[in-house]
């Protein structure tokens, strides 16, 4: 591994775990707030609030555990690294995500049946607006932090948070039609709202989390970013059984070229580290394994892609 590439890395590694630690931070900042806003108030909407926020504290925790794992160096046990801890952080957060939802819908449906009003709105007000300031500076500091970085654990914190501040807007909302204007049953029925928002996230998180879990290819505008990249090497002829894949927020490339039949292995093995490093560059971080071929030859073992790109702009014998 290049002096490059480990710079990259440790580079990502803090800023991933930067982000986590502040989501750690900030999560147990707002849950002390609505405990006690909460616990004065009697809403359901804002108890909803509460039950995500103290999932958000266990989340967070998850979340910084698993990209200092992350992180990790690879060794002789883990040899591609130690990224797929943060997919497997985020299908966890998926999990507390959804039972915190169905939590939050059983006590709207039981408040809708009480039709108990809300007490000490100012509460509940001031405490959601606290919580929505100090969400907006997290969530756009972890957007950053996701397009740096490509961190699935941090998205999916990402995603959360997002339904956070949804949610906290919803609490405001909730609490100013049922005590204000005197709509019975507004704060439960927002409480049935937040849960179903709550449920769609997770399954939008559990989406990347798997993704990289089964190895899904990058998506094509990237794949063929990175094709027209290695392509510019004039002694190419083509490319063929190109595989790509992520964990966490390191990516990885395999792919057979074409090059000329009668070229020396140290002449190949010269355009290969060529290739690689116009690759590294366009690409940071990204670890690259290319196997020549001699031109026109065809695998006819194991997995085929379909694709074959020739470089039509070379001259052939």
């Amino acid at each position: 591994m290049s002096l490059a590439h480990n710079h990259h890395h440790h580079a990502h590694s803090d800023l991933t775990n930067r982000a986590a630690i502040a989501s750690v931070s900030m999560a147990l900042f707002l849950l002390a707030l609505k405990i006690f806003a909460a616990a004065e108030t009697g809403s359901v909407a804002l108890l909803a609030s509460l039950a995500d926020t103290g999932f958000d504290v266990l989340a967070s925790v998850l979340t910084l555990f698993s990209v200092r794992y992350a992180a990790m160096p690879a060794d002789d046990d883990h040899r591609f690294g130690h990224g797929k801890a943060e997919a497997l952080s985020a299908l966890f957060q998926v999990i507390l995500i959804t039972v915190s939802a169905i939590l939050i819908a059983w006590r709207a449906i039981v408040r809708l049946d009480a039709q108990e009003q809300t007490a000490h709105p100012e509460y509940g007000i001031g405490v959601s607006v606290i919580a929505i300031v100090a969400t907006l500076g997290l969530i756009a500091y972890q957007r950053h932090v996701v397009r740096k970085t490509g961190s699935v654990a941090i998205q999916a914190d990402y995603v959360h948070y997002q339904s956070d501040l949804l949610l906290n807007i919803a609490v405001i909302i909730a609490i100013l039609l049922d005590t204000m204007l005197n709509v019975r049953g507004a704060d439960p029925l927002f409480g049935l709202a937040i849960a179903a928002w709550l449920l769609w996230g997770a399954y939008r998180a559990a989406g990347l989390a798997l993704d990289q879990l089964l190895d899904r290819e990058w998506p094509q505008e990237k794949r063929q970013r990175f094709i027209e990249v290695a392509l510019r090497h004039p002694e190419l002829r083509g490319i063929h059984d190109m595989r790509t894949r992520s964990s966490g927020a390191h990516d990885f490339c395999q792919f057979h070229v074409w090059v000329d039949p009668n070229m020396t292995i140290e002449a190949a093995h010269q355009i290969m580290d060529e290739v690689e490093q116009a690759l590294m560059d366009e690409f940071p971080g990204v670890e690259v394994l290319i196997h020549p071929d001699p031109e026109g030859h065809k695998d006819e073992m194991g997995y085929l892609p379909s694709e074959t790109i020739e470089h039509h702009d070379h001259p052939h014998d």
